[in-house]
């Protein structure tokens, strides 16, 4: 998957929860999301208008908790544990090994590979 397509289907995805992203899907997306609060940040420290970086890291955040959500999907793991994340330190470092895993072959309780059918280890 592409960055574009990648982007696109986290949009489309607005507030999906259900299904699997593959690590490239979340990954592209995290960077888009975090080249998209950076310019927020400094249009926001250049104009003074502050509720600029506000509204973009509202509208950021549900793709991007969609997102993680249906990665954790990917690698067999349930939506909740992203609440894992509100762990100090420890919370981040696993979220950061689970985001890294390759997906689960075949289908699994959350649906199909999104890697294909013929996706085997």
């Amino acid at each position: 998957m592409g960055f574009q397509e990648a982007i696109s289907t986290c949009f489309s995805k607005y507030l999906t929860f259900e299904g699997r992203a593959r690590r490239s899907e979340y990954w592209y997306f995290m960077l888009f999301s975090w080249i998209v609060n950076l310019v927020a940040y400094l249009c926001a420290s250049y104009t003074g208008y502050q509720f600029i970086q506000s509204i973009v890291s509202l509208i950021m955040f549900i793709p991007g908790l969609t997102v993680s959500v249906r990665r954790l999907h990917d690698i067999g793991k349930a939506g909740t544990w992203y609440l894992v994340m509100f762990v100090p330190i420890v919370g981040f470092i696993v979220m950061l090994v689970w985001m890294t895993k390759d997906s689960e072959p075949g289908s699994n309780q959350y649906g199909p590979n999104p890697k294909g059918a013929d996706y085997s280890m």
